[in-house]
Parts: structure tokens; sequence; C-alpha cells
């Protein structure tokens, strides 16, 4: 007969009669296809899952993707690249915040965005069958770009990235280390260290970065495919505070810069794409909308019109006024 051992998973005890790490996850009702397993703090290959001998005292983290972070009327057919990978739009729309699911996929629709950003959590394992974000939004169809959020050091952005890679196979990824709950700005010293790690690796990570054209410039040179300045404190909705250092970082960048967090309406948006940006990052102005189906409408219109403006050339300004309409042959 054989017996129980005892694991942890997911940070608690668990009695099984699974030898394998597949059997586990069969008996947790979880499709493997939708899940990573780390054991003992390494990536357990799903390839390699129906071999992996389970023990007494093996610790298991089993994750998968929840809520986290434009075809039509495009300008021109103005593409853009990041990585190597081409998109139609500018928009990057996170999935937290949201009411429900049914309501996240409805305001993606309403943006026209072809990327969204995803948190890695741990699976629910008292209810394998609880809906998962992938149910509404499909990967096949929408680029899903794997994020840190809530990650403080380098270590702990780099196992996250490791796990989403096992999960979905994604090596485009949005990375971000935290300095400190009460701002969410970036601690560029762990940002860097993981974005050297992560390049090394073959991961293709976006950077979410301080307003500094030198940090800006270092990311890249580290193996960044895309820098992300914010334009405020994460989930602030106060708009672009740094026009001045995020136009330097786009004249100095050769990759791809996009205005990530800060922005809190439509306006906010277009100054983005005014500034010469790629695009634009957003969730909080979107999902805590009184109506963010017309919210996601609205920030589409808007990056579209930034983008618009950008390539037109604005006017110069001028101290005095000077009349549209000329003043000879006046009655």
């Amino acid at each position: 007969m054989t017996a129980t051992i005892s694991i942890t998973v997911n940070g608690e005890t668990r009695h099984t009669l699974s030898t394998t790490i597949a059997a586990l996850v069969r008996e947790l009702e979880l499709d493997p296809a939708k899940v990573a397993v780390e054991r003992n703090g390494e990536i357990a290959p799903r390839s390699m899952l129906t071999e992996a001998a389970l023990g007494e005292g093996d610790v298991l983290e089993i994750v998968h993707f929840v809520g986290g972070g434009d075809h039509a009327g495009a300008p021109d057919n103005d593409t853009w690249e990041v990585a190597g990978r081409k998109f139609t739009s500018r928009l990057i729309v996170g999935t937290g915040k949201y009411k429900d699911f049914a309501q996240n996929a409805a305001a993606l629709e309403a943006s026209g965005a072809e990327i969204v950003t995803v948190a890695v959590r741990r699976v629910n394992v008292t209810d394998p069958k609880a809906p998962m974000l992938s149910d509404y939004i499909d990967p096949k169809k929408v680029t899903y770009l794997p994020n840190t959020a809530g990650c403080f050091t380098a270590e702990d952005a780099i196992r996250t990235l490791r796990l989403a890679r096992e999960a979905g196979g994604w090596d485009l990824v949005k990375l971000e280390v935290l300095g400190e709950a009460r701002t969410l700005y970036p601690d560029m010293r762990e940002t860097l260290k993981a974005t050297e790690v992560l390049a090394n690796e073959g991961f293709l990570p976006m950077v979410y970065c301080t307003d500094d054209p030198i940090a800006a410039k270092q990311l890249e040179e580290a193996g960044a495919v895309a820098v992300m300045p914010l334009g405020a404190p994460i989930g602030s909705g106060l708009g672009i505070q740094n026009r001045v250092t995020i136009r330097l970082i786009v004249e100095g960048a050769k990759v791809p810069v996009l205005v990530d967090a800060g922005v809190g309406t439509a306006s906010d948006a277009a100054v983005a794409m005014e500034l010469g940006c790629d695009g634009v990052l957003m969730n909080t102005a979107i999902a805590e909308a009184k109506d963010p189906i017309r919210m996601a409408r609205a920030m589409k219109l808007a990056v579209e019109a930034g983008r618009l403006a950008y390539l037109s050339g604005r006017m110069a300004t001028r101290k005095y006024a000077d009349p549209s309409s000329p003043l000879a042959g006046l009655i």
C-alpha cells in the first residue's frame, strides 16, 4: 500500500498519495497546460512532470496568470515593433482592478489593445475550477505580457518570470522591481540587476523605470527591449508630470519608449504620444473609471490622436499673438 507523504503546496501543508508532480496536478483537478510548477526553488519543466517524483517535505509553488498591470482606425497603418514583433495598437492595458473578467474582456475589446499585462499568482488549489483570465482573454489572440507586479527584489522578479515562461512559454515580459510600497517607485539598482540576468537567460524584458535618461540608457545597454518610464506614481492618475525628461529619454533611446503609470484620463495618453513615445501602458485609468468600457474607447482614440499630432509636427509657440487672417485690406 502506498504511504502518504507530507508536502507544502502554495504555502499550505498537504498530505497526498501522489508519487509524481503530474499525479498531484491531476489530483488538484488542474489543467497542466495552464499552470507552472516550481519544486524546492527550481522550475519543474512541464515535459518532465510525469517523471518528476514527489518526496516527503517537498515545497511546491503552482501558479497561473491573473488580472494584474488597435487594429481599426490606426493612423496610416502606423505600426511599431518591440523585439522584432509588430503591433498596430500603441496602447497596452492591464488586467487588474476590474469588476470581473467579463468587464475586463469588454474593456480590452473597446481599447483595441493587442497586448495585456498579466500578473503571476498562486493557483487557488481549494477551488481549481474557478474561472481564469485565459478563459475570457485568449492568449492565442492577444499577447500576454507577464509582469512582476509586487516584486521588491531582483531575485523575486527573476523567479516570477521563470515561472511565467514555464506556464506559457512567454519570453517577452514586463519587469518592474519596486523600491517600497508607499510610492511604488522602481528600485533602479535591483531593476538593472534583474534586467541583466533575464537578458542573459533569453528573456526580452520591457522595463518599468524612473524618468531618468541615464538610467534608461543603462537598461537598454543591459538588454532591455523597451524602456517604460513612469509618468507619475502607479495608480495616482496625476498625468504626465515629467515631460522634459521623458522627451530626453525618447531622443536618446534606440529601443521603444512607453509611458507606464500615472495616466488618469485621455488627455494624459495624448500628451505621452505627443512627446514621441512609442506607446502607453495603463490599468487604473480604465478599470477605475465610472464607465470602464467607454473610457477604454476614449484611451484608444487619445493614443491615436496624440500619435497623429506628433507625426504632424506641432506649430511653433510664440510670445505674442499672430493673427490667422491678414490685417491688410481691412474695411
